[in-house]
């Protein structure tokens, strides 16, 4: 059984990617009588903190911690390649992948944002460079000792392209006419996210605060009626340190940098981020790139995107297109830090 933790927000110092600034949510009282609460617990290889402002009501507050639990054992079951029972796995495993395959709707959606997100960035983002990453040794697969030879390379290379997939809206259904193995470890975790949003508001939550592995969605204010605040880390391995402070107001969060996931063989660093253009690790200045957006699913998505075309092509479509994208690039005296004008009314001063 997974453990999963209930408690006052006062009593936890959080320990995550994008960290809460804790200090401005502790022992506050909303109405004379709600508090932020957190429900944690382990789940896609991560963690989750779920922070809710709600009056004492601990049979209220463990009937939410086991349905946001089932929420994500359900995304897990239905799109990780970690599992051979997943949906996405059985998909994955078909040997013809021509006729349609009927899917959940939950995944239909989270496989229609993937298209849509591929499409806007030109490739950048890409659910079938799986094999790619594998090769890589960054998924299921074992890490190689040496790196991958052009030829082997090259061959992974020919299983790719996201515009091989077809999705069937009613009912639900996906299919190719050329084998593809799909990977949504990039855009899934977001949509959880989004889906433990959709759960509290089905249950009257009002106020909340959703935070997946560092992808974030909030919702409403804090008991003292103040936005939630959160830090853009400084994209170092050895420390965690605050780079930025945001304030969010009923967006999600997402970033994406090259810092965290990554290994070196032969003096050379390889980062998880692969190109689905070349089939390499992405090797630019860019160290890492937060993305605010409508849901945390687009968030996750774009922000993979961003990180893949590096700085200056993802900047030049971020402010193309009104995102509000913050940049922190790798510069000759240290890290230098950029944002769209659409980002700047998130910053705190």
């Amino acid at each position: 059984m997974t453990s999963r933790m209930t408690r006052p927000v006062r009593a936890v110092i959080t320990s995550v990617f994008m960290t809460l600034v804790a200090a401005a949510l502790a022992g506050c009282l909303f109405k004379d009588e709600e508090k932020v609460w957190e429900i944690s617990g382990p789940i896609f290889g991560t963690s989750y903190h779920i922070n809710v402002v709600l009056p004492d009501d601990p049979e209220r507050l463990e009937t939410l911690g086991e349905g946001i639990q089932q929420v994500l054992e359900e995304v897990d079951a239905s799109m990780s390649t970690w599992r051979d029972d997943s949906e996405l796995s059985r998909f994955n495993s078909l040997a013809d992948q021509s006729e349609w395959f009927g899917i959940s709707p939950e995944l239909h959606e989270v496989l229609a944002a993937s298209m849509e997100v591929s499409r806007f960035s030109g490739g950048a983002f890409d659910i079938t460079v799986g094999p790619v990453v594998n090769l890589w040794g960054f998924g299921p697969e074992a890490r190689p000792e040496t790196v991958p030879e052009p030829a082997l390379l090259a061959e992974r290379m020919a299983q790719t392209g996201y515009r091989n997939i077809e999705l069937q809206a009613e009912p639900p259904a996906v299919r190719t006419q050329k084998h593809q193995y799909l990977d949504l470890s990039a855009i899934a975790k977001g949509y959880g996210v989004d889906a433990v949003a959709r759960y509290l508001d089905a249950q009257g939550v009002k106020a909340f605060l959703v935070e997946v592995g560092g992808e974030i969605r909030v919702k409403g204010r804090k008991p003292d009626d103040e936005a939630w605040r959160l830090a853009i880390e400084e994209p170092v391995s050895e420390r965690r340190q605050v780079n930025r402070v945001v304030v969010l107001d009923d967006h999600g969060l997402a970033t994406s940098g090259d810092y965290r996931n990554y290994y070196e063989s032969e003096g050379q660093r390889y980062s998880h981020t692969i190109d689905p253009l070349t089939g390499k690790p992405i090797g630019h200045n860019l160290a890492s790139v937060t993305v605010i957006a409508e849901n945390c699913m687009l968030a996750d998505g774009i922000a993979t995107a961003f990180n893949v075309m590096g700085f200056e092509k993802a900047r030049a479509l971020a402010t193309r297109d009104n995102i509000p994208a913050y940049f922190i690039v790798r510069g000759d005296n240290g890290f230098e830090t950029h944002y769209t004008p659409a980002f700047s009314s998130y910053l705190v001063e």
